[in-house]
């Protein structure tokens, strides 16, 4: 018929296979034909059963989100599935790979689904910052129950082949031909002659519901939703089909995905998901990757052992280095912990761990790096000492062996220089913990070999990673706008703010938890290090560190933490200090509202934003959205710190920081070139390219 849509016969049996790589997307060229095929086989009387197969790796992966927010061209899915599930004979839907969002909707048309073993379901669309608007909240329920939907399309979390045949998603799960499985299944209930009804007429599932019990869970999750709109209209949407006749269930589904589409929320995030797709795009990507096989890790801490775990997870042998057995041996112990844990709550099994565990190979000897095909190291954050590491490195790695720093702040060019291969020398600043946490920051220095890089980006993603390529600066993208924002916090709290208060601010801006609360998290003594290596202070944080307070883990920083709790609780001694300060200072307090804290912090951060773009040390303002989201729990309702300029109006931010910087004459507020040609032109693209 086209392509895209193909018909084929295997006896009464038709064969309607998608074949739109790379994912099958319904985009409009295939609802087209994909329609006109359905309609046809629905009236020819020699067709006994109908299944819907693709081409490829994957079942259709979902819509096509570039059209949303355009005029839709006829027909659309809905339609497609209005016309699929009045069919009188039977369809089934053959899932292999992954039947997402509007995929997943055109198979819960169908009256049957088989799906390979190795597939998986679900229905992804809240974290594009929408709803499934092609029925998947009214009749994912109708299969499933309420319940199972509701956590499958809140989370949007996709389940695997067996779980979604037990939910009663799934009728059938087979190995081997998908697609001859699925014709013999379809011919099956073809001769069998019973009526095949469709998903829409099902409603056992929601007469089983108790409806209070499922506004509890309704509940429960809105809790977890801080401020982003998508997760209540699911549910919403869901409790729809448990009390609404379908029709008008369907109605409401639809009128709530039109408001999302068009709201700011899910604008910001269909920026990010094309944002993390860019970011991890490479100039000349046809080069030939270096072949990574076996990771060498230097540093057994903290972070060490977070990316050696990191590595592990995505299949890798790991070699990991300590200076004595001793502390090689608590390295080790800790990662067994980790795993341990995993394995407690559920997310692993003592097989997977005890595989994981078996990866794993320990040295103090430099010597056991040879075989290595990329070494990071994670050692003490001091030019001298990685200096040191990088020396040794030059005479025991191979050649071709690509070289990784984890510096959150150094110089990698220096670095870089101080051996005779800077070619393989690249930074690779992981985000702690770095077996949780998905930024990765790939640091070009100037003399990195473009396969290298290549390689590197291309591992970061099979270890789960979202790698994003910036240049090498103090701070490289994340941290240096961090420090843009950070001297505006000594600053507020000298004024009169207490740390409660500017992390409110925060907390209800969107952030996961303020930036006090933050420091205490990660240790206040790593950012006094950092300022006393480069000769900088900062007041109150310095004062704190004085007193031995550096956060949860002596149960004192910026708050207090009684009894080995992780909750912070508000501190006089540290208001106290504060105040202390300000009156050495001469500063008076006054009444901070939170409009002014986040005009303060973001603002500058912002135009730190700008002028990274102007030095090319990141090639997009998506990419710096990118770091932002996935590094430091920026607001992903709100699409990173660059997408959110344009939100809130770039106009009023060059004129706020003009006010500023006028009332405090500090650099952080004097308005960057590119931040003023973007409030003029709406554009980032006149930054520096890479």
């Amino acid at each position: 018929m086209s392509s895209f849509v193909s018909v084929a016969r295997q006896g009464d049996v038709a064969v309607i296979t998608i074949d739109n790589p790379p994912v099958n997307a319904l985009s409009f060229h295939v609802r087209e034909p994909l329609m006109q095929a359905l309609v046809s086989l629905r009236d020819d009387p020699s067709v006994a059963a109908i299944v819907i197969a693709c081409a490829g790796r994957t079942f259709v992966a979902g819509a096509d989100i570039t059209e949303f927010g355009k005029p839709m061209q006829q027909p659309e899915l809905r339609a497609i599935v209005a016309v699929l599930e009045a069919i009188a004979k039977p369809t089934v839907a053959a899932i292999h790979g992954t039947a997402l969002g509007g995929g997943l909707e055109l198979a819960l048309g169908c009256h049957f689904r088989v799906a390979d073993a190795g597939a998986k379901v679900g229905l992804p669309e809240v974290k594009l910052g929408l709803l499934p608007g092609g029925g998947g909240t009214v009749r994912l329920p109708r299969l499933v129950g309420p319940s199972k939907a509701l956590a499958m399309i809140v989370s949007g979390t996709p389940v695997g082949a067996r779980e979604a045949q037990a939910a009663g998603l799934v009728d059938a799960v087979v190995e081997g031909d998908l697609t001859a499985n699925a014709v013999a299944f379809a011919a099956g209930k073809a001769s069998a002659g019973a009526p095949a009804i469709p998903v829409r007429d099902r409603d056992a599932r929601l007469r089983e519901i108790d409806l209070a019990a499922f506004d509890a869970e309704a509940a429960e999750l809105a809790k977890k939703a801080r401020g982003l709109e998508a997760p209540l209209a699911c549910a919403e949407a869901v409790r729809n089909a448990i009390t609404l006749p379908f029709d008008e269930a369907l109605a409401a589904e639809r009128a709530l995905f039109v408001k999302l589409v068009a709201g700011d929320q899910s604008r910001a995030q269909r920026h990010l998901f094309f944002a993390e797709r860019e970011a991890a795009k490479v100039p000349g990507k046809d080069l030939q990757k270096r072949k990574i096989a076996r990771v060498g890790i230097i540093g057994a801490g903290t972070m060490g052992g977070g990316i050696a775990m990191a590595f592990v997870n995505g299949g890798f042998p790991v070699t990991l280095l300590e200076t004595s057995q001793e502390a090689l041996q608590r390295g080790l112990a800790t990662i067994d912990k980790n795993y341990a844990v995993s394995v407690s709550r559920g997310s692993l099994s003592e097989e997977a761990r005890q595989a994981r565990l078996a990866l794993f190979s320990g040295t103090t000897d430099y010597a056991d790096l040879a075989g290595c095909d990329l070494i990071v190291e994670a050692v003490f954050e001091e030019m001298s000492v990685k200096k040191e590491v990088f020396g040794k490195l030059d005479t025991v790695a191979k050649p071709g062996a690509i070289l990784a720093t984890n510096t959150s702040y150094l110089d990698i060019n220096e670095i870089a220089a101080s051996i005779s291969r800077p070619q393989d020398v690249l930074g690779m600043h992981f985000f702690s913990p770095a077996n949780v946490m998905k930024l990765l920051e790939i640091v070009r220095a100037e003399k990195t070999a473009p396969d290298a890089l290549a390689s590197v980006v291309d591992l970061a993603r099979r270890i789960a990673k979202v790698p994003v390529i910036v240049g090498v600066c103090h701070g490289f993208v994340g941290n240096r706008m961090l420090s843009a924002r950070g001297a505006e916090q000594e600053a507020l709290l000298l004024e009169g703010a207490t740390p409660a208060q500017v992390d409110k601010a925060f907390t209800d801006f969107g952030w996961p938890m303020g930036p006090f609360q933050m420091g205490d998290l990660a240790g206040l003594d790593i950012g006094w290090r950092n300022r006393k290596a480069r000769g900088q202070t900062a007041v109150i944080a310095d004062a704190l560190c004085e007193q031995g307070r550096f956060g949860q883990k002596t149960g004192k920083g910026y708050y207090l933490y009684e009894n080995g709790s992780r909750t912070p609780r508000p501190d006089l001694e540290v208001e106290a200090l504060i105040r202390g300060k300000a009156a050495e200072l001469g500063i008076a307090p006054r009444q901070i509202e939170a409009e002014e804290i986040i005009e303060r912090t973001l603002y500058p951060m912002i135009n730190e934003g700008a002028r990274i773009l102007e030095e090319g040390i990141a090639a997009r303002a998506s990419d710096i959205d990118t770091v932002w989201v996935n590094g430091y729990g920026f607001p992903i309702g709100k699409g990173g710190p660059m997408f959110f300029a344009g939100l809130a109006g770039a106009g009023k931010i060059v004129q706020r920081l003009d006010h500023w910087h006028e009332r405090t004459g500090r650099p952080a507020f004097k308005v960057a070139p590119l931040l003023r040609r973007f409030a003029e032109t709406g554009s980032w693209e006149a930054g520096a390219a890479t």
